[in-house]
């Protein structure tokens, strides 16, 4: 019986080890994803105003009309 037992509490302490190995991976990502979540957020702006702003041309990037 005490075999039985002390089998049981080996595996709850793997079962703990592992539990907490996988919470601080789940709060890894979390943080990791929050983190791209603002990157995401901020590209989008840029991009929304970079498409709602009117083209300025300097005279160098303008096209001759005979091409």
């Amino acid at each position: 019986m005490t075999d039985r037992l002390e089998n049981v509490e080996i595996r709850i302490a793997y079962l703990e080890q592992a539990n907490t190995e996988l919470s601080e991976v789940v709060y890894k990502l979390r943080q990791e994803i929050e983190a791209l979540r603002a990157e995401f957020a901020t590209l989008t702006q840029r991009w929304e105003a970079s498409q709602s702003a009117g083209t300025a041309y300097t005279a160098e990037q303008e096209i001759p009309p005979h091409y």
